[in-house]
């Protein structure tokens, strides 16, 4: 099988800041493996599908409002229903790194992996009708 990877990047922006110090909430990057696991099954299947469970969350760096945060996600294995994925969240911009001048930002030369996570997607077989 020949590995279907998708991928977006997105702002955080301030409405994405859920605690003390604009940082963004865990859950804001699971939203985008949501997005980019319906992206695959969408290419792979003809459907969206449904994102049944995680099986490994790892969160590994802060993400602040104002980070530009590129989520990749790829279909690593491919049952009879279920479509196995796993997912990974790179900082490539950091904001907000002068508080001085607020508007300040930075492309990282490095990348930082702020999440990684597996998961399991479900594509009910009537709803199969094949995708690229």
């Amino acid at each position: 099988m020949n590995k279907i990877t998708a991928t977006i990047r997105v702002r955080m922006s301030q409405a994405d800041a859920h605690y003390c110090g604009n940082l963004v909430d865990g859950a804001r990057i699971l939203a985008l493996f949501g997005d980019v696991a319906t992206e695959l099954l969408i290419r792979h299947d003809g459907d969206e599908g449904l994102f049944v469970a995680y099986e490994s969350v790892e969160f590994l760096a802060p993400v602040y409002a104002g980070d530009f945060i590129e989520a990749v996600g790829t279909i690593e294995k491919v049952g009879n229903t279920s479509r196995k994925m796993t997912f990974t969240a790179y900082k490539v911009i950091e904001a907000n790194i002068d508080p001085a001048v607020p508007s300040a930002a930075r492309i990282l030369t490095e990348p930082v992996v702020v999440t990684r996570a597996t998961g399991t997607c479900v594509v009910p077989k009537d709803r199969q009708r094949g995708g690229l």
